[in-house]
């Protein structure tokens, strides 16, 4: 919604009519703290103006708008009240830097804290291993109170304020937040706020029938309005759960479910729910935590006659959280996770929305390159859609607790003459082992038979085929399994945005197929690449003589390379034809820097033309940072099997 003269003229008298009602629902917290309400008054005057626009956008057919805006207002500035020192500090500093994010010497890691760590404690006992990483980024998986049972990975939220028991409490997650950020590193958690458990005490009311809380779902006494909805909405689990609504007999109702039959969808047409999820954002961002992955935005608003996914609603509600945070809570950040089309995912990413985003078409088109060995589709990909708002960052990783899912554009492949429901067809059936000659051991997850379409799951180490290559007992395999795995963490870790690490893929941990014996986890094949972390392989990570350390010593060197090297950091990624179709190739060029790029995706040699390395790199003589020798341009570049090179100019 454009901000016409008319709704910049309401904006302004609608602030001058609630700010003295405001300070007189505040004067307690502003005389005591006076130097806060200041803040809080000036971050308020400069954020409203976007606050109110997007706020009217989804609430102005309201009777009672003005009243749920100043209440939502209200709750911002408790909020702000209630921020420790320590972190109002970290607000201006992050805000005298807003680009902090940038550097080069961000590096993401991410982990279930029960599966990497036991338990809260463990994790903060963990934290000299982060820093030898050089972590600075650390996604801790959903850790709140849940049911019991299958809770989808955590992802069935009970309370948002309360951590599950088996992991520790409140106290010790904003303590292990302090530490880490001494430590330079920023906690980042899930706000799982498309949907709650139906164990949460919103839901628990709304099945005891209280009317307030009914309507901070979607129930019905009837399948009128779920057939109504079905028409135009994709199944999601089509395998397991078929349809998007659970008939609940002891309430007599049924209730949107996306996901599951336990999460139950929020009802955001409610502004009620609205201010609610708002104080729940604000308690976690006072907890300690700095960045939010914001999950399953592209579901978070329902419209009849819409597929509702990715309504322009659903964005607004995101930039209006985002204007909310700016004034209470400056230095949180958003990461959208959005597994929708490429188009898609790129809307949500904005300084005024997300500003980092999970890139999940790059992670998507490494795994189809190493299968095909051809850089045609990756390459042509991203040179249309790896450039965003550069005050905004990717989060690029190879590995993630989820699935595969190819998201590529039909219309790219298309042009690089791929259909792409069969090159689809040939990507699960390669990553899922069943494909002849194929080296990774991935398993299918919610394969569809009416469709014949699934998503892989797997680790990366054996995706990238070490599981096959030890188990066939083959050194030649072996090395080219490790190779594989580098060459991705080379993208990532240079490409441009946030690299993250699926913690365990640094010392290679293989597929872990005990989860079957588990009736929770049995039929959900993503358990399959979260094993338990293996302390035994994590110690070899120094020895040179196990595939441990011969994997995480390279790795490392890698990431002290992208620390040195300030065209790893903010600036453009210009991505370039190299003339061979097995060979990426890019230029980073940052802090007066310039890296030119190569990675071999082929287990074969490749040569790049002397011509394309001197046009492209704007010299004859280079230094290979990965190899630490010199590069003269004698000839063509040759590039061994997987090899990958970072050659800065001289």
């Amino acid at each position: 919604m454009s901000e016409t003269p008319w709704l910049q003229q309401q904006t302004q008298l609608t602030l001058e009519r609630l700010r003295p009602r405001l300070q007189a629902r505040l004067s307690a917290q502003a005389a005591a703290n006076p130097d806060g309400w200041q803040d809080f008054s000036r971050r308020l005057d400069a954020n409203f103006p976007r606050l109110f626009a997007t706020y009217y956008d989804l609430y102005a057919a309201r009777y009672d708008f003005f009243y749920h805006l100043e209440e939502l207002l209200v709750t911002a500035a408790l909020g702000w009240f209630d921020r420790p020192s320590s972190l109002r500090g970290l607000d201006a500093s992050r805000e005298a830097d807003p680009q902090w994010f940038q550097a080069e010497r961000m590096l993401g890691g991410v982990c279930y804290v029960d599966l990497f760590a036991g338990n809260l404690d463990g994790v903060r006992a963990q934290i000299p291993y982060f820093k030898e990483l050089g972590l600075t980024f650390l996604h801790l998986m959903p850790l709140f109170s849940s049911p019991a049972g299958n809770n989808d990975g955590g992802y069935a939220v009970s309370s948002y304020r309360e951590v599950n028991p088996s992991l520790g409490t409140m106290a010790q997650l904003s303590a292990l937040a302090a530490e880490l950020r001494a430590n330079g590193i920023s906690l980042v958690l899930d706000f799982v706020f498309n949907h709650t458990s139906d164990e949460h005490e919103w839901a628990r009311r709304a099945q005891a029938g209280d009317p307030v809380y009914t309507e901070f779902y979607y129930l019905f006494p009837d399948r009128t309005m779920p057939d109504a909805y079905d028409k135009n909405l994709r199944e999601v689990f089509p395998d397991v759960r078929p349809g998007s609504f659970t008939y609940r007999p002891d309430i007599g109702r049924w209730v949107w479910t996306t996901f599951n039959s336990f999460q139950w969808d929020l009802n955001y047409s409610n502004p009620v729910v609205f201010q609610h999820m708002a104080a729940e954002m604000l308690f976690l961002a006072n907890a300690g935590v700095e960045v939010l992955r914001l999950d399953a935005v592209a579901f978070v608003w329902k419209q009849l006659g819409t597929g509702c996914e990715n309504l322009p609603q659903a964005h607004r509600l995101i930039q209006a959280y985002n204007a909310l945070a700016r004034i209470a809570a400056p230095s949180l950040l958003f990461k959208s996770e959005a597994i929708v089309h490429p188009d898609e995912v790129v809307k949500y990413i904005g300084p005024g929305e997300c500003q980092l985003s999970y890139n999940p078409l790059l992670m998507a088109l490494l795994w189809e390159a190493l299968a095909t060995r051809e850089v045609k589709l990756l390459q042509g990909s991203l040179r249309d859609r790896f450039r965003i708002n550069p005050a905004c960052a990717w989060v690029n990783y190879i590995r993630c607790h989820d699935d595969i899912g190819w998201t590529f554009d039909d219309g790219d492949a298309a042009r690089v003459n791929m259909r792409g429901f069969d090159h689809r067809q040939f990507l699960n059936a390669f990553y899922t082992g069943r494909f002849i000659g194929s080296f990774a051991r991935g398993l299918p997850f919610q394969e569809n038979p009416k469709t014949g379409d699934c998503r892989i799951s797997g680790t990366a180490a054996s995706l990238a085929g070490l599981e096959k290559a030890r188990f066939d007992n083959d050194p030649t395999q072996i090395e080219f399994a490790l190779r594989r795995i580098l060459l991705l963490h080379s993208i990532i870790l240079s490409m441009g945005g946030i690299p993250l690490l699926y913690l365990g893929d640094e010392i290679g941990m293989l597929n872990d197929y005990g989860y079957g014996r588990d009736p929770a986890k049995a039929g959900d094949s993503r358990w399959v690449h979260r094993p338990s972390a293996n302390q035994a392989q994590i110690e070899e990570r120094h020895d040179p003589t196990t595939l441990t350390g011969r994997l995480f010593t390279r790795l490392l060197h890698l990431i002290a390379l992208r620390r040195a090297s300030p065209a790893l950091g903010a600036g453009a990624t210009t991505l370039f034809d190299t003339g061979n179709g097995h060979v990426l190739g890019y230029v980073r060029q940052n802090g007066g820097q310039r890296l030119l790029l190569f990675a071999n995706f082929s287990e074969n040699k490749q040569t790049v033309a002397n011509s394309v390395v001197r046009i492209q790199g704007l010299a004859y003589h280079f230094h290979d940072l990965v190899a630490d020798e010199q590069v003269t341009l004698s000839g063509d570049l040759d590039l061994g099997p997987f090899r990958f090179v970072w050659l800065l100019a001289e």
